[in-house]
C-alpha cells in the first residue's frame, strides 16, 4: 500500500468518525443539555452564585422621572368645560435600591430581604428646579375628605364645605414640584389631625417614601426549581391579597421584576407584582431587539392587562365594589389607598378607552413614550433594559353639599406619571456578552465537529480524485513506453541489403585455411581448391 492510499484511508477514517460523532451529538443535544443545567444551576438567589451579588446591589444605574399635569383652566372646569392640561417635566431622581436584611430560610430555599428606596435629584437630566417651579393640580386631601364625607348626611358635607370655604381651601392648589412630590403641611389635614392624631397632617406624592421599602418580601432561590427562581413567596407575611373581590385577583403571582428565571421562551407569560399597583400584572413576548450588542426578547403589558370586565372576564374581580367598574385602560386602586378614588393608567391613558382621552385637552398617548416593556436576555433571564411608566389620577365628580362641584362632570383627571428607566452598564454589558460567547461556543460544539467533519471529507474527495487522476497518468505512460520499446525492437532486428558483387578473399596465414563466412556452433568447412 503507498504512503498516498494511507492519507486517503486515514482521512476516511477520521472523517466517517467525525460525522457520526457530531450528528449524534447535534441529535441527542448533549452539549445545550449540558449547558443549559449548568445554567440553572448557577442562576439561583444563593451566596454561591453569581447573580446573587448584583441581586443585592443592582449596578445598572435606576432613574425615576416625574412628570406633572399643570391645570391651564382650572375655573372653566370647574363651570362644566373641558379641562386643560399642560404636560411639564421631567424632573428626574437617581434611585438607589440595595437590599438589606438579606436571610436565608428553609434550608436555602427562600430567602427574606427588605428593598428600601431612596432618591436623589439629578439636575443636568431634569427640565427644572423642583423647589421653585410651581405647578397647579387637583387638591387631593380636600377630593379624598369630599369622597370619605360622601356616605354621610347631607348636614355634615355641608358644614365640612363651609369651614374649608372659610379657610380657603379649593379644590385645585399651586405648589411646587418638591412639595406635591415629597410633602408639605395640609391645612385640611392639620385640622384633622387635631381631632383624629392618626391622621397625618403632611401630604406628598412620595411623602414618606424616601429611605422606606415596599414591604417585608420572601422570594424562592429556585434552587429546587429554575422556574421559580425570585418568584414571590409572601409579601407582608401574605400568599395572597384581601383588597379584591375575586381569589384570581388577589393572587400574588411572580417576581418583584428584578430578576426573572433563565432560558424564557418567546410563548410563555411573565408575572410580575407590583405593589404600587396593589396588584399582579403580566407582560406577553412583543418582539426581539438588540441593546448594546445583546440579544434580548422585549416583553410587555398586552392590551386585556387593564381591559374592561365586558371584553375582560378575569378582569371583574379588580372592581371594587363588585359590580362597580371602570372601562378599559384604567384600574381603581381605593381599596389600598386609604379610600382615596385614585385610579391608575399608563401614561396619557394609553391603550385606555377614547372617553378618557378625549375628556381633557392636552393629552396625546403613543406607544414609544408611554409603552411599559421589558427587554430581557432569554438564557439568563437578566433585565437588559426596562421602563415601567405609570400614570396616577383621580376621579372628580360632583358631590351633593359642596358647592363647588356642582357643575363639574365626572372625570379621571390625570394628576403626574412616572417613567422608571434602567439599561445595563458598559461594564456588565461585557461580561453579559462574554458569558452568551462561551454558552454559544459549548452548545454549538457538536456543528463544529460536523463542520471539520465536512472539511475532511471534502479533502478526501479531493484525494481520492487526484489518485484516480494519477494513476491514468502512470496508465497512459505505461503504454506510451511500451509502444516505443516495440517500434525500436523492430527496427534493430531488420535484416540488411545483399550486395551482388562478390567478396574479395582476404589473406589468410598458410597455416589457417579458408572458411566460407561466419558460422555460430558449427563445423569448419575445408575450402575446396579449383
Amino acid at each position: 500500500m503507498t504512503r498516498r492510499s494511507c492519507a486517503i484511508y486515514a482521512t476516511g477514517i477520521v472523517c466517517a468518525h467525525l460525522l457520526i460523532v457530531g450528528i449524534a451529538l447535534v441529535v441527542a443535544q448533549v452539549f445545550q443539555t449540558m449547558i443549559h443545567s449548568r445554567l440553572k444551576k448557577e442562576i439561583t438567589l444563593t451566596e454561591k452564585s453569581q447573580m446573587f451579588e448584583s441581586w443585592k446591589n443592582p449596578p445598572p444605574p435606576v432613574y425615576m422621572e416625574y412628570y406633572f399635569f399643570n391645570v391651564t383652566n382650572p375655573d372653566e372646569f370647574l363651570a362644566g368645560k373641558k379641562p386643560s392640561v399642560k404636560q411639564i417635566g421631567p424632573y428626574t431622581y437617581r434611585e438607589y435600591r440595595p437590599r438589606e436584611n438579606v436571610t436565608f430560610l428553609e434550608n436555602g430555599t427562600k430567602v427574606y430581604a427588605l428593598n428600601p428606596k431612596s432618591f436623589v435629584f439629578v439636575r443636568e437630566k431634569s427640565a427644572g428646579d423642583p423647589e421653585v417651579d410651581i405647578i397647579r393640580t387637583v387638591n387631593i386631601p380636600f377630593v379624598a375628605v369630599m369622597n370619605e364625607l360622601n356616605s354621610y348626611s347631607f348636614v355634615l358635607r355641608t358644614v365640612v364645605s363651609l369651614l374649608m370655604n372659610g379657610v380657603g381651601i379649593e379644590i385645585f392648589m399651586a405648589r411646587t414640584v418638591h412639595e406635591v412630590l415629597w410633602g408639605f403641611k395640609d391645612p385640611l389635614l392639620s385640622r384633622i389631625h387635631a381631632m383624629k392624631p392618626d391622621v397625618d397632617e403632611y401630604f406628598g406624592l412620595m411623602w414618606k417614601k424616601n429611605g422606606t421599602h415596599e414591604g417585608e418580601f420572601v422570594f424562592n432561590t429556585g434552587e429546587h426549581n429554575y422556574l421559580d427562581y425570585g418568584k414571590i413567596d409572601t409579601w407582608n407575611g401574605l400568599r395572597e391579597m384581601t383588597w379584591w373581590s375575586s381569589n384570581q385577583s388577589n393572587m400574588i403571582n411572580g417576581t418583584d421584576g428584578a430578576v426573572f428565571h433563565p432560558l424564557l421562551s418567546r410563548d410563555e407569560l411573565l408575572y410580575i407584582f407590583a405593589a404600587d399597583l396593589c396588584r399582579s400584572i403580566h407582560l406577553a413576548y412583543v418582539k426581539d431587539v438588540e441593546v448594546k450588542g445583546i440579544q434580548a426578547y422585549r416583553f410587555a403589558p398586552p392590551s386585556d392587562v387593564l381591559m374592561s370586565p365586558k371584553d375582560n372576564p378575569t378582569n371583574a374581580g379588580f372592581c371594587v365594589p363588585a359590580g362597580d367598574c371602570l372601562g378599559t385602560g384604567v384600574l381603581k386602586v381605593s381599596v389600598c389607598r386609604e379610600g382615596a378614588p385614585i385610579v391608575v393608567s399608563f401614561p396619557h391613558f394609553y391603550q385606555a378607552d377614547e372617553k378618557y382621552i378625549t375628556a381633557i385637552d392636552g393629552l396625546r398617548p403613543n406607544k414609544e413614550e408611554h409603552e411599559t416593556y421589558l427587554d430581557l436576555q432569554p438564557t439568563t433571564g437578566v433585565p437588559i433594559r426596562a421602563c415601567k411608566r405609570a400614570q396616577l389620577n383621580i376621579i372628580l365628580k360632583r358631590i351633593q353639599g359642596f358647592p363647588k362641584t356642582k357643575f363639574i362632570n365626572e372625570t379621571i383627571f390625570p394628576i403626574m406619571f412616572v417613567n422608571e428607566t434602567a439599561i445595563i452598564d458598559d461594564e456588565s454589558a461585557s461580561q453579559m456578552r462574554t458569558l452568551l460567547l462561551i454558552v454559544t461556543l459549548v452548545s454549538n460544539f457538536p456543528l463544529l465537529i460536523v463542520g471539520m467533519g465536512l472539511i475532511l471529507l471534502l479533502v478526501l474527495v479531493v484525494l481520492f480524485c487526484r489518485n484516480r487522476q494519477k494513476k491514468n497518468e502512470v496508465k497512459r505512460i505505461d503504454f506510451t513506453e511500451a509502444f516505443h520499446s516495440f517500434t525500436t525492437a523492430k527496427d534493430d532486428t531488420a535484416y540488411a541489403p545483399v550486395s551482388d558483387k562478390p567478396e574479395e578473399p582476404t589473406e589468410t596465414h598458410a597455416s589457417q585455411p579458408m572458411r566460407n563466412g561466419s558460422y555460430i556452433a558449427m563445423s569448419p568447412v575445408e575450402a575446396q581448391k579449383c
